[in-house]
């Protein structure tokens, strides 16, 4: 992200959507993982009933004039995006075939009809990835390459209009969405957007503002301590959960009953070993899935996964490990196989933008640039021992699994249910880069 590194990215367009084969990184043991050379076993992965509330549940509808739409939280766009590929282990469909299309012969695009697509919200934007002059270009991001004097490198408009239709033509391992091949932009749109690529030519203009700039612009440096109540809103939502922790539910009993010495005494420690393999259940689990089946099982009280006493429960029971340092097992025989599926899914791409995690959280991809305004955070690093955190863009609580929700419907990806199977071995293979590093939750971001 250095200004030292823009001269490169210019020259050489595209090179930087060109993604390596998936390097090695540490998983919490002090070895490297890779990614399977063979498929994960799925064959005895149980089938596990959703215990989540309403919205988070991914379930689709068929509105009496017959159109569909998912059911997603407040707010959240209802698209059903059914026709696109998914993390859910029974899918089948393949991503998006390559597609090698001809620029329209004689066609004539329009620079201003290119430039408000290249901006347009509703289509991509393609700003969140690449830096073009304007000052109403913002936030833009670094992602792919700056694209500020690319009209100067003299690139014929066939190539340009099969890097934007679908780049896997020239670059197999590019991270470029398949544009033309998902349909998000016409033939005569693209066409449109060569036409303004091929305007921009140097000198480029000094910036006004550096931080409009992603490759100048300052990485953020957080909000400030995370377990300061009178910074961090989530931190006062545990109080609530104590009431919730003493008081019986529907079968006459209470946690107290079986967890003496408060939760801060019996809890210690607990949360440092989740996400793990729960053989009562025959399924990985978070701390968040491990409530909303425990609860109704022991003491009668239903807590489904992104309710509010969940999360206010989850918060109590992982500040009593605060300091802690994260110890999930990735040993057994049955994390290894979970870690393994895991670690499949942060790698698989999915969607309409045909994108994975590791597009945007692996070190050697899209983390520690900026998307947009958003600054990629990088999984090697452990993303999961701060959750879940206090979202001061939402004002709400999110734990991990809705974040999840949350990266892959901009994607165009039909949620999975929050606590679905799926996402609790993906988390497992996200907290194992947690591994030994201390818990602190609530976290804050933005």
């Amino acid at each position: 992200g250095s200004t030292m590194m823009r001269p490169c990215a210019v020259r050489w367009l595209g090179l930087a959507l060109v993604v390596a084969g998936c390097a090695a990184a540490t998983n919490g043991m002090g070895t490297a993982t890779t990614v399977p050379d063979t498929p994960p076993d799925y064959a005895g992965v149980v089938p596990w009933t959703t215990r989540a509330i309403p919205e988070a549940r991914g379930h689709v509808t068929t509105r009496p004039d017959g159109r569909r739409q998912a059911v997603r939280y407040k707010g959240w766009t209802p698209k059903d995006f059914g026709k696109f590929r998914t993390y859910a282990y029974d899918e089948q469909r393949p991503e998006p075939a390559v597609l090698k299309a001809e620029m329209p012969k004689d066609a004539k695009g329009d620079p201003k009809r290119g430039r408000a697509l290249f901006l347009s919200r509703s289509k991509g934007p393609c700003t969140g990835c690449h830096l073009v002059p304007g000052e109403d270009v913002w936030p833009a991001g670094s992602v792919g390459t700056d694209l500020s004097t690319v009209g100067d490198r003299q690139l014929k408009d066939e190539y340009l209009y099969m890097m934007i239709s679908d780049a896997r033509v020239i670059f197999p391992k590019s991270v470029m969405p398949p544009w033309g091949p998902t349909a998000l932009f016409t033939p005569p749109e693209i066409v449109d957007i060569v036409a303004y690529l091929q305007t921009l030519k140097g000198p480029r203009a000094p910036e006004k503002d550096p931080e409009r700039d992603p490759f100048t612009r300052k990485k953020p440096v957080g909000f400030g301590d995370n377990l300061d109540p009178t910074n961090n809103p989530a931190v006062l939502l545990a109080e609530d959960a104590e009431a919730i922790w003493a008081a019986k539910g529907p079968m006459g009993k209470s946690c107290v009953e079986c967890h003496e010495g408060g939760p801060q005494k019996s809890m210690r420690r607990v949360a440092t070993r989740y996400p793990k393999w729960v053989t009562q259940y025959g399924r990985v689990m978070s701390i968040e899935d491990y409530l909303s089946a425990h609860g109704p099982d022991t003491t009668g009280r239903a807590l489904p996964g992104e309710s509010d006493d969940n999360l206010k429960m989850t918060l109590l029971i992982k500040m009593a490990s605060n300091g802690l340092p994260m110890n999930v097992d990735v040993r057994s025989a049955e994390a290894r196989a979970a870690l393994a599926r895991g670690q499949a899914s942060f790698h698989r791409r999915v969607g309409e933008r045909n994108h994975s995690c590791a597009d945007c959280h692996s070190p050697e991809k899209g983390a520690n640039r900026f998307l947009g305004g958003r600054f990629l955070g990088d999984a090697t690093a452990g993303l999961s021992r701060h959750f879940p955190t206090w979202r001061t863009s939402q004002a709400e609580v999110w734990d991990l699994r809705k974040r999840f929700q949350w990266c892959m419907t901009p994607l165009g990806m039909n949620m999975l249910p929050s606590d679905s199977i799926e996402y609790a071995e993906l988390e497992l293979y996200l907290a194992s880069f947690d591994n030994g590093k201390p818990l602190s939750v609530p976290g804050i971001r933005h």
